[in-house]
């Protein structure tokens, strides 16, 4: 296990002896470490407290960006849907977990191996009721004003 991992996985451990849940996130840039996160759920009733997004919000807020491409993301365990389309968006192309959602489902924490699940059904058969309400004519299109001002 190199130094990355074992600081992830470090931090993880350290948060459950806290009362936190264990996961814990190290975001890597040139080959350092360059932030990192532990699941603060337990701390500031965020649902989005996750370590891996709480990496990269810092990473974010330092550099004043959006892009994180380049950077490599070290993760106790494999990320949920939620910080897996955070990575996504912030241009990560490489997550290093140790974890897998299967071994977090035996440990007692499901909702990542559920929200998976749910994920790959039609969305009619989803456990969320999604609905879409189109636009009425009398409102501005954002989509629109958004394609506009590029």
């Amino acid at each position: 296990m190199d130094r990355f991992m074992r600081r992830a996985v470090e931090l993880a451990a350290n948060n459950v002896k806290e009362g936190g849940q264990p996961f814990g996130a190290v975001l890597v840039k040139d080959g350092d470490i360059f932030t990192e996160g532990v699941n603060e759920l337990h701390k500031h009733y965020d649902i989005s407290g996750h370590a891996e997004m709480l990496a990269l919000r810092r990473a974010q807020q330092q550099l004043k960006t959006n892009d994180l491409s380049g950077m490599i993301m070290y993760a106790s365990g494999e990320p949920c849907p939620m910080c897996l389309s955070a990575m996504y968006f912030a241009g990560i192309e490489q997550i290093i977990y140790c974890a897998s959602v299967e071994d977090a489902y035996e440990a007692g924490l499901e909702k990542s191996k559920i929200i998976y699940e749910d994920l790959q059904k039609p969305k009619e058969a989803r456990s969320i009721s999604m609905k879409q309400m189109p636009l009425t004519n009398e409102q501005e299109d954002p989509m629109k004003l958004w394609q506009e001002r590029r």
